[in-house]
């Protein structure tokens, strides 16, 4: 039991200290919410938890990159910033890849309540 105690330490810190893992986490829930309410299937709710969960491994990573270079270093470096924008761009690629999942999946559950 003492190997899961650092991640929920780091899960702790997470959410006490990054909006954006807070958002991205009230989101999924939002998601898995209007995935029970229109009945997904096996296939589907296998798309919609691997993109909620690529958002939230890349928003860990980022928070995680940031605040390494941050204790590394407090003044401006161009390969600092370098770093910090990619793991941000890594972060925005999985919301996209999120966005097209929930797209793909929902769009013909929502119109299907209509026909």
């Amino acid at each position: 039991m003492k190997r899961l105690k650092h991640p929920f330490e780091g899960l702790y810190y997470i959410i006490t200290k990054d909006y954006h893992f807070v958002a991205h986490l009230l989101t999924s829930i939002v998601v898995i919410m209007f995935g029970f309410m229109l009945n997904l299937n096996g296939i589907e709710w296998l798309f919609i938890f691997s993109a909620i969960i690529v958002v939230l491994i890349l928003e860990a990573l980022n928070t995680a990159l940031e605040e390494t270079i941050d204790l590394v270093t407090k003044e401006y470096h161009p390969l600092a910033k370098h770093v910090k924008d990619i793991s941000a761009l890594a972060v925005l690629l999985a919301c996209i890849y999120a966005v097209v999942v929930g797209v793909m999946v929902f769009i013909p559950k929502i119109i299907g309540l209509f026909n």
